[in-house]
């Protein structure tokens, strides 16, 4: 397949695959994957005839995967892995996940259309402050920048001001970041005298956390780049599932040739109707070493209806609302921190930096919006009222605004600690 075919296909095309890879994942994951010949005993490949047959089998959990800790998701020898990958599992048992030579070049393939919508190529230099190790977003751009042909820099993260002096005296033209340290580099980069125009920066792909649109404004404006949602997760393959393009710029085109996707009811996990939000289910059955079957993946989003004015035919999901499990609730209001940083971003007086730490006064939850001015000389009281004012009118909700002085909330070098929950210290 060449570079110009290969995000354009009919729809009766990627239906008639997704049978054919379900049945031919339920045959070999039955012999092959002790987790799954539990999960999949008693159906046969061929019952698989349709997509409303797909929607009718079993999920797959991110419990189901720490349970299965370390190699009871393999499906090859373990002599045939060439790369492992782990979550942190600071919330439990982490989750392992494998790749033969074929998945490395599968995930290679899927990270270069990412770079390809981009504009990345041959004569690009690209500055990667991913980390590398576990995580997959370093090892995943980095794969990338090889399969365009173009010029990696592996920075990771950290070492902020040096990060900065590479940025200008290698003349990187790609910035690979998650949007938070991405946002941390430009507050640096303004300590240091160094704007966008020193730079030969064009185009920035930031992943691994949420953000908002008014975050991708700021970056744009700050980095002097066009700043592009990439998505992914290990537990699939890693950064590389769905991406924007430099024309859409509106929503993450998704591999659906490469990685099934529905977008779910998550009460009922039944399909939504098109351009419904509801929770992301992805299926990776061309991985080799890990294939995983409907995976429910936490995040919300919804189907884009419209093509895309780049031409690609393959469907494209919004920006990532937030993950099922951050949503909070604040007095019978349901929440998202992106929902909220949309919000704060829009008020010029405010750093582009925020933290919210949600508490308990008796029986009634209380929610502290931190911020910190642009101007060390605006006066805290006026900031209050704005932002108490702005975000009842917005979102109606009642907060407590605790602005802070320049710099004292933490910066983060990899995924942005947003929300802080001190109700679940609360015994």
């Amino acid at each position: 397949m060449t570079q110009v075919d290969e995000e354009h296909f009919s729809r009766d095309f990627l239906a008639g695959q997704a049978i054919g890879d379900f049945q031919g994942f339920i045959n070999r994951v039955k012999q092959a994957v002790p987790f799954y010949q539990d999960k999949l005993s008693g159906i046969d490949p061929e019952s698989i005839r349709d997509v409303d047959d797909i929607s009718r089998l079993p999920f797959t959990y991110k419990e189901d995967l720490r349970k299965a800790y370390p190699f009871q998701m393999l499906g090859v020898d373990l002599s045939d892995v060439q790369e492992i990958h782990a979550t942190s599992g600071t919330s439990g048992s982490a989750v392992v996940t494998a790749y033969t030579a074929g998945d490395l070049k599968l995930w290679s393939q899927a990270m270069a259309r990412v770079f390809r919508r981009a504009g990345v190529g041959s004569g690009d230099v690209v500055h990667n402050a991913y980390g590398y190790g576990l995580f997959t977003g370093g090892l995943g751009m980095h794969y990338a920048a090889l399969e365009v042909g173009a010029a990696v820099v592996p920075m990771s993260g950290g070492y902020t001001q040096r990060q900065v002096k590479m940025l200008k005296d290698l003349g990187a033209t790609v910035i690979c970041s998650t949007p938070s340290y991405a946002q941390h580099i430009a507050e640096v980069m303004a300590g240091m005298g160094i704007s966008s125009a020193d730079l030969n920066l064009k185009v920035g792909i930031f992943g691994a956390e949420s953000w908002s649109q008014e975050m991708c404004r700021e970056l744009e404006t700050q980095l002097g780049i066009s700043a592009l949602d990439v998505y992914g997760l290990a537990e699939i393959i890693g950064p590389g599932v769905a991406s924007e393009c430099v024309l859409g710029h509106e929503g993450l085109h998704v591999a659906e040739d490469l990685f099934y996707f529905e977008v779910i009811n998550p009460n009922t996990g039944r399909p939504v109707s098109e351009g419904e939000s509801g929770e992301l289910v992805l299926s990776s059955l061309k991985r080799e070493a890990t294939p995983i079957m409907r995976y429910r993946t936490g995040d919300i989003t919804r189907i884009l209806p419209d093509s895309c004015p780049c031409g690609r035919t393959t469907r494209r999901i919004d920006h990532i609302k937030g993950r099922a499990d951050d949503m909070f609730t604040l007095r019978g209001i349901n929440l998202f921190p992106r929902e909220i940083e949309s919000e704060l971003l829009r008020i010029e007086e405010l750093a582009p930096v925020f933290q919210l730490v949600l508490d308990r006064n008796s029986a009634l939850d209380i929610l502290e919006v931190h911020v910190e001015p642009k101007d060390g000389g605006v006066k805290h009281e006026h900031l209050v009222h704005k932002i108490k004012t702005h975000l009842n009118r917005t979102l109606g909700i009642n907060v407590t605004v605790a602005v802070q002085e320049p710099h004292s909330i933490p910066r983060s070098e990899g995924k942005a600690v947003r929300l802080v929950d001190r109700r679940k210290l609360i015994r």
